[in-house]
């Protein structure tokens, strides 16, 4: 199966989810247009509140949409954009991509992979139980979190379901995703 965009996200506001859209618009070294967390440094309110001088490496937030087929076997009903995501995907390992890694999304877009999306709190009031069913363990015990990766905009466009998504692999040795 080819990697493509499912669905596309934004809000204004610092909402949990996002509204779907028909398209998006990435803007280089900022993020998604009209999106809350547009923006050079970080606006992520609790990163803001630390050191809102620190650059904003969540320009993007990336969900495969095979999570929501996950959860939903665990009872969950999500939708995309219900996880705050801008981009939801499917066809691709997204969680393993290592950092530095490109999606070039569509015709024109290139966006950088910077790490994954810790879940917080928020993902709890959303639907209850929602943070441990994102969470899990691997082989050695360590946390895996599903909820997403995060990325910056290296060259901007228009961003619609149906779009291709081709992956750009960084020169090894490769850097497994961090928290951002």
């Amino acid at each position: 199966m080819n990697a493509i965009v499912t669905a596309v996200s934004l809000s204004s506001s610092h909402s949990f989810s996002k509204p779907n859209q028909d398209s998006i618009r990435l803007l280089a070294g900022l993020g998604v247009e009209g999106d809350a967390h547009l923006g050079i440094t970080v606006k992520h309110r609790s990163r803001v509140a630390k050191d809102p001088t620190q650059p904003n490496l969540r320009q993007v937030h990336l969900i495969h949409a095979e999570l929501f087929d996950e959860l939903a076997e665990r009872g969950f009903s999500i939708a995309a954009g219900k996880l705050g995501e801008n981009v939801t995907t499917r066809g691709i390992d997204l969680l393993n991509l290592p950092a530095g890694a490109r999606l070039l999304l569509g015709e024109s877009v290139v966006i950088e992979v910077t790490g994954l999306r810790n879940p917080c709190v928020q993902i709890d009031r959303f639907q209850k139980g929602l943070m441990k069913a994102v969470l899990g363990k691997d082989e050695q015990g360590k946390v895996v979190r599903k909820s997403g990766i995060m990325a910056i905009v290296l060259k901007g466009g228009e961003v619609r379901p149906g779009d291709a998504i081709r992956v750009e692999l960084p020169s090894e040795p490769h850097r497994p995703l961090e928290v951002v």
